[in-house]
């Protein structure tokens, strides 16, 4: 007997190729050919990398726009959004790789002193809740320039407030937290993340993540060396190191300089979008949830969306199933995500270049001729 009952749609975005939102539209349009008459409810997700700001958005989150310091030291144009007092604040909207002037890489000098101006933007308008989504930040500065943004003085041994950059930190001399901004005393901090690198060493904020943002091997040593030395700084000034934390190294390290002088909660990043979209509230009734990203692998079994979704899912008794770019989970791998099945654009076009360039009519088309169909064979709908 088939099940009765609306689907959730709740996808991430396919990286490079549609954001989450038109992965959810043409979801929904893909079953629509199969089935009108079936009942869907849209809930985009995310990590809390880029993203994290369409998710919430689409479910009733208010863009506030600012003015900020992007990664290369110029203005640029950003939000972040808002419901109640609870802001939600994406570090790649402010800092993020795709805000580089011109799109060059700058691993030495990018700051993430933009994060710091929208969290002062959402304090400035009362904000008592001050999420932070790491990911897809284009510096590794240890968070330096965000706490410079907020009111630290960090001086070089002239007495000069320290450059922008992760390179910058190895003048550093003093670090004088007087200046902070005192709301932050009454404000939750918490960070949404899915990595939980600490901030030094082999596993640490600049050996795995500074290659991703352009460093050489000379660069990453030299990131490594002014990381340690103001690990040894902001923990001598606060009293606190949080250096070995898991989810330090988040970010360029911005993870590491929220925990300490924030005293931030580090939770998956998911698990938090999940809550401000109140998915748990979409699950009673529902027969199924199709969830997906750009590439499922081996790495989406750990902490990542897709997961998430399924694992929340399952709470409520609810089957979930995936789409994808591309996926290379076998049927047990899939099981041990949550995942019931999942339905590659790879399965109806092996190129790679056109599955990514004309990934939305080819998702619908997966989805009206493939999966709805599978899926109504399976007694799922």
């Amino acid at each position: 007997m088939n099940r009765t009952g609306h689907v959730v749609i709740a996808p991430d975005k396919f990286k490079g190729s549609l954001t989450a939102p038109e992965v959810a539209a043409r979801v929904a349009a893909g079953l629509h050919r199969f089935r009108p008459e079936l009942e869907v409810r849209l809930a985009p997700i995310a990590d809390g990398g880029d993203g994290t700001l369409d998710a919430v958005r689409a479910r009733g989150y208010a863009p506030v726009p600012v003015i900020v310091t992007g990664p290369s030291g110029r203005p640029i144009e950003a939000a972040f959004v808002l419901r109640d007092l609870t802001a939600v604040v994406e570090l790649a909207e402010a800092s993020g790789l795709r805000r580089l002037a011109g799109g060059r890489l700058n691993p030495m000098n990018a700051s993430s002193r933009g994060a710091g101006d929208l969290i002062r933007a959402a304090l400035d308008i009362g904000c008592t809740q001050v999420i932070l989504g790491l990911g897809g930040s284009a510096c590794t500065d240890g968070g330096a320039g965000m706490l410079q943004a907020l009111g630290v003085r960090l001086l070089d041994g002239q007495g000069q407030e320290l450059g922008p950059g992760g390179a910058a930190l190895r003048s550093l001399h003093t670090v004088d937290l007087t200046g902070l901004d005192p709301r932050l005393a009454g404000t939750q901090v918490i960070l949404a993340g899915d990595v939980d690198n600490p901030l030094l060493g082999s596993t640490g904020a600049a050996a795995v993540y500074a290659p991703q943002k352009g460093a050489t091997s000379a660069q990453i040593d030299e990131l490594e060396l002014a990381l340690r030395h103001w690990a040894e700084l902001l923990a001598a000034a606060t009293g606190r190191d949080l250096s070995a934390a898991p989810g330090a190294g988040a970010a360029g390290g911005v993870g590491f300089a929220a925990l300490t002088v924030f005293e931030a909660d580090l939770r998956p990043g998911i698990d938090v979008v999940l809550e401000l979209i109140d998915f748990d509230g979409l699950l009673p009734g529902a027969a199924l949830v199709i969830t997906g990203e750009g590439s499922l692998d081996r790495q989406s079994l750990h902490g990542k969306a897709p997961v998430g979704v399924a694992t929340a899912a399952a709470r409520h008794g609810v089957p979930t199933i995936a789409v994808a770019g591309q996926s290379t989970l076998t049927e047990p791998e899939l099981r041990t995500g949550g995942l019931a099945a999942a339905y590659s654009l790879t399965s109806l076009e092996p190129d790679p270049a056109v599955c990514i360039a004309d990934a939305g009519r080819l998702l619908e088309e997966l989805v009206a001729t493939v999966l709805a169909p599978d899926v109504l064979a399976r007694a799922w709908l």
